[in-house]
């Protein structure tokens, strides 16, 4: 059986995670270099090691307790995949809500659960007063091709602290329709 359901602060923990797989090989990449976006040759595996899975608790139970949505997917009671969006508006005209995790588990990409739980975020965004998500996003040739398929496109104003933590992250937005 599978479902789509909100998480609450309570339902957060590092047992939630027993059974999502992260692991993500990666070989291409986009990169910015001066104003052009190019593929690099940039080969590693991408994975969560025991501090990333309690930092990422940690930020989504903050993302739940502050009014902001974690929401997942969940087949026979595992999770599978989610999405947060944070709950303060930000950028010159507060247009934005940032996307901070979208997330499936490597058994079951490619089914269209990802797609879900970005349009969720963006229905979610838009009922709390964004015109548009801003996503810091993993710069794999994977990753950018599902987000340019859902819409997204260069963000048009870069949200420093996410080029700071994440230097080689592609700087996206998406607008709510």
């Amino acid at each position: 059986m599978s479902e789509y359901r909100t998480l609450s602060e309570n339902d957060i923990c590092r047992d939630l995670f027993r059974q999502f797989i992260r692991r993500q090989k990666v070989g291409k990449c986009w990169r910015k270099e001066g104003e052009t976006w190019v593929i690099r040759d940039d080969p590693f595996i991408d994975d969560w090691s025991e501090e990333d899975y309690q930092i990422l608790v940690t930020c989504l139970k903050h993302t739940a307790s502050t009014g902001g949505l974690v929401y997942g997917f969940f087949l026979d009671n595992a999770l599978k995949g989610f999405v947060s969006v944070e709950s303060s508006l930000f950028g010159n005209t507060e247009k934005y809500l940032d996307l901070t995790s979208l997330h499936v588990s490597a058994d079951l990409r490619g089914n269209g659960i990802g797609k879900a739980l970005f349009l969720k975020a963006g229905r979610w965004a838009k009922a709390h007063g964004a015109k548009k998500l801003y996503i810091s996003a993993h710069s794999a040739v994977e990753t950018q091709a599902f987000y340019r398929s859902m819409g997204c496109v260069e963000a048009q104003e870069y949200n420093r602290q996410h080029v700071e933590a994440e230097p080689f992250d592609c700087q996206l937005e998406y607008l709510i329709i």
